[in-house]
């Protein structure tokens, strides 16, 4: 329910509340919560029809089941919109306690692009953002000359070493894609900006900021301190990434000082560097001395094995294990005779017991840390079961994500010994500890920056400080300012780079990535700390500990009923947000790097 819109239903709600001409009585704390109330039981009866129509579309696309799928989030929209009008209508009640305030504040931002209520704007705002999401979806640049999809691209951008097939790979996907976007997504951020006003929001991007238990700006605080702490790390992999691609394409293509250039990085939008490890990797001890692919096949692990050793880790825990229904209903395999939707996903299709992923499993390491991870989620949902329906979500929009991550990071040599599938004799010695976490950084850590600046833009765009005549400017100067890279060929203002990354197009927030990967380390740590860990950090794990368990359900129990500081402290013992678990993970390799580094220039 977070798509665009407001319809006839919506708006004739919003006049029937209104009060009539001359009329100034507000309403009551009374009110308000049998307004809470209403809204919760039609949102849990509406949601099971839904997620059951959502599922089979997902799992059986057909043009019927599209349109079944369209209606349900065309209706499941017109009752966002209409509670979030009276939300903000009732927040305007006398004696309201705090949880009543918290709870009008969530469905008064549980639109991601509201419409003002003039007539026209909520068609107009569907129509053009429609068009965006659509441009991008069909959206092809190009690979020696001939039309690819972007899905093929993005693979080969990590595969290619050739730096005029990734210049061209990258121009051709910006140009074709994000370009012939940009007039219409200023119309759209307009007509989104009227109406977040109209719900007592500054802008769009303060509507954003206000889920997270704080006033807008201050999670703009929290995000640059926690920044802060993790810049020196990513500037030391910055400076080693940059030497490498320097010693491998010369100084033509990359300098040795300044920003790297974007395509070169192994994704099309340089936000994850991983596939550019062989480029990397550190003689003798990038090899790992193991493949968790093979390690896999040779024990003859299928897709439901699979999934049975993420369970298991649960379970290991202390966590009840996975209902029958979850065996029976879940989506492991792509089917032979029919279309599906292949992206990792859990569901929690009657917010009790209905639990279900749906992948298309192969057998391999990427999978088997997204089972993990899947998992995560679908744990978390049973966990917070029983709370109101507004409660039953994460803490915030980076919990979510961050406990599958930080469980999935305890997928160490030492959990594979325990599980069978490596030998004790195989596992790698200390001299391998830079390889394992180099591999690591160049993902999550390289992350970072990107997952910050994508919202940092938007903020920008909405707030007036990135006009529209400066949107390519403000990206690249974001770009230049977090990340230290720069396109490969020059921008102008007839350019729309933002428009080539499926978020901005498609309207969905980025911050809650930058927070979960920050997150999941301080989980992890937290987990370890609990376990007597005493080992180096990036070494651990915590499967089979039952008081780690006992104080991670304690804290999925809560789900969003309490701010997420609660939370936090609840698992944590910290209620606060902090980069310095992640910086202590990768403490070894950032003395590493600085070693690496010594002598050589630094920054951008």
């Amino acid at each position: 329910m977070i798509r665009t819109g407001i319809s006839a239903l919506a708006l004739a709600a919003m006049l029937a509340f209104a009060p009539a001409q001359g009329q100034t009585a507000a309403p009551t704390a009374a009110e308000a919560q049998a307004f809470l109330d209403r809204v919760q039981a039609e949102y849990t009866t509406f949601n099971l029809t839904a997620a059951r129509v959502q599922w089979i579309n997902a799992t059986f696309i057909t043009d019927d089941t599209d349109a079944l799928a369209a209606e349900y989030g065309a209706r499941g929209t017109e009752m966002a919109v209409k509670w979030a009008i009276e939300a903000a209508a009732f927040q305007k009640a006398a004696g309201l306690t705090a949880e009543q305030q918290r709870q009008l504040t969530m469905l008064r931002g549980a639109i991601t692009l509201p419409a003002p209520t003039r007539a026209g704007a909520a068609t107009e705002l569907a129509e053009v953002s429609t068009k965006i999401g659509s441009m991008y979806g069909k959206g092809k640049g190009t690979r020696g000359g001939k039309p690819t999809n972007g899905s093929d691209l993005e693979a080969a951008m990590g595969e290619s070493r050739d730096p005029a097939e990734l210049k061209e790979m990258w121009t051709s996907w910006h140009d074709n894609v994000g370009a012939p976007m940009r007039g219409d997504y200023a119309r759209m951020v307009g007509i989104a900006n009227e109406g977040s006003k109209e719900l007592g929001f500054a802008d769009t991007g303060a509507m954003w900021r206000s889920n997270y238990d704080m006033a807008p700006a201050d999670f703009i605080k929290l995000t640059d301190g926690i920044w802060n702490d993790l810049k020196p790390l990513y500037t030391a992999l910055h400076a080693y990434t940059r030497r490498k691609l320097n010693e491998k394409y010369g100084d033509a293509v990359q300098a040795r000082t300044g920003p790297i250039r974007a395509d070169l990085l192994g994704n099309m939008w340089a936000q994850e560097w991983g596939n550019i490890y062989d480029v990397v990797a550190p003689a003798g001890a990038g090899e790992l001395g193991f493949d968790v692919t093979e390690l896999l096949t040779s024990k003859g692990y299928d897709h439901i094995k699979m999934v049975k050793a993420g369970e298991n880790f649960y379970s290991s825990l202390g966590l009840t294990e996975l209902p029958a229904s979850f065996w029976e209903r879940s989506q492991f395999l792509k089917p032979q005779d029919r279309e599906v939707q292949c992206h990792a996903s859990a569901w929690d299709v009657d917010e009790k017991d209905d639990l279900r992923i749906k992948m298309c499993i192969k057998v391999n390491a990427d999978d088997f840390v997204t089972i993990h991870h899947e998992l995560g989620h679908n744990y978390y949902q049973r966990a917070y079961k029983a709370k109101p329906a507004l409660y039953r979500n994460g803490a915030n929009d980076g919990f979510h994500e961050a406990i599958g991550d930080f469980v999935a990071l305890s997928i160490t040599p030492d959990y594979l010994v325990q599980i069978g599938l490596l030998e004790q004799s195989k596992v790698p010695s200390a001299d391998k500890d830079v390889g394992l976490l180099l591999r690591q950084a160049m993902d999550k850590v390289a992350f970072l920056p990107f997952g910050l600046l994508v919202d940092k833009w938007r903020w920008g765009v909405f707030d007036g400080s990135i006009p529209t005549g400066g949107y390519q400017a403000g990206w690249d100067k974001l770009r230049l300012q977090y990340q230290g890279i720069v396109a490969p060929v020059a921008r102008d203002e007839t350019r729309f780079d933002p428009g080539a990354k499926y978020h901005i197009p498609n309207n969905t927030p980025y911050a809650r990535y930058f927070l979960a990967r920050v997150l999941q380390f301080q989980f992890y740590k937290a987990a370890c700390d609990q376990a007597g860990w005493k080992g180096p950090l990036h070494r651990c794990s915590f499967f089979g500990n039952k008081e780690v368990g006992a104080r991670l359900n304690k804290m999925m129990e809560m789900g969003a009923s309490k701010p997420w500081p609660d939370a936090l402290e609840a698992f944590t013992g910290s209620r606060q947000m902090s980069g310095k678990a992640m910086a202590e993970y990768f403490a070894p390799l950032k003395k590493w790097l600085d070693k690496q580094n010594k002598g050589q220039p630094s920054g951008w």
